[in-house]
């Protein structure tokens, strides 16, 4: 690896990193706003990432209009990825930070498959046992049937990983097709607050000015964990990099245990354990494959 290439690996892994802590502080935003319904904290949340996004839009001069074909992939990644955020920002609020955060990490697992579903991408038998040996991880946080467990929170977490899988198989096929990030990332924010206005005036909570402050930094969070990652798969490429976004579980970890006394038991670390290591066999698996190539 000469210089330059080294340079940009290094860039690559510092933005992604700081990707996974601006997202381990959007979570921790959205706890710390308190008994606001889910809904409600998400519309605030992509109002930020819509603004933003549309103000990178109108200054790059970027055009809105997306092909014929690009139609149905992007009504899905909108569709499904607000189905995501809003099961997430549910787990946030009655789960462990940490256990909230992994089961969204399941989101990989869930790219893979609907790859193959809906793109026909082949999947080889090394990526189906890893898939299959996270989602038995994702089990050990679960805990169905177990004392003292909350399966149905933790069992929406697990919808929102597979609802930011299939977005994010979506922005897959939506980059092939040459639909640029800033667009998408604008009309997914956009169709995201405008499908939850209706339930918002019909069950909005009053908020105090501190509430308002919390949910617009876990917007701004949420942004800047978005071009971070964005800026790092520019830097390098996503096979090369993508294990450092497990750091957010360990932000996430720290966070909940500073802030909130939150200690995760021994059963989701052994889920951890197999979710993260399942990763890790698959971005090894991946890196010498592409030294081998």
């Amino acid at each position: 690896m000469n210089d330059s290439k080294h340079d940009n690996y290094i860039r690559g892994i510092t933005m992604i990193i700081i990707s996974a802590f601006c997202f381990a502080c959007m979570n921790v935003c959205v706890r710390l706003a308190g008994d606001i319904p889910s809904v409600q904290k998400s519309f605030y949340r992509n109002l930020v990432a819509a603004v933003i996004s549309g103000t990178v839009v109108y200054r790059k001069h970027i055009s809105l209009r997306v092909g014929k074909e690009a139609c149905v992939p992007l009504a899905l990644r909108c569709f499904f990825g607000t189905v995501g955020i809003l099961c997430n920002f549910y787990a946030i609020d009655h789960l462990l930070i940490a256990d909230a955060s992994i089961l969204n990490k399941l989101s990989p697992f869930f790219a893979v498959l609907f790859s193959f579903l809906l793109l026909k991408e082949k999947i080889l038998p090394f990526q189906a046992i890893c898939v299959l040996t996270a989602f038995g991880g994702c089990l050990f946080i679960v805990k169905p049937g177990f004392e003292g467990a909350a399966p149905v929170p933790a069992l929406i977490g697990v919808f929102g990983g597979l609802g930011a899988g299939i977005a994010y198989t979506m922005v897959r096929k939506l980059g092939t097709i040459g639909v640029k990030g800033p667009v998408i990332v604008f009309y997914f924010s956009l169709f995201s607050c405008l499908v939850v206005i209706p339930w918002i005036v019909l069950h909005f909570t009053p908020m105090t000015l501190r509430q308002q402050a919390v949910l617009l930094l876990a917007g701004l969070c949420a942004a800047g964990g978005q071009f971070s990652i964005t800026a790092a798969y520019t830097y390098a490429p996503a096979k090369k990099i993508s294990i450092y976004d497990y750091s957010q579980i360990i932000f996430a970890s720290v966070f909940g245990f500073a802030l909130f006394g939150e200690i995760p038991d021994s059963y989701s670390f052994a889920g951890y354990l197999l979710i993260v290591g399942s990763s890790v066999l698959i971005f090894l698996y991946n890196r010498s494959k592409n030294a081998a190539s």
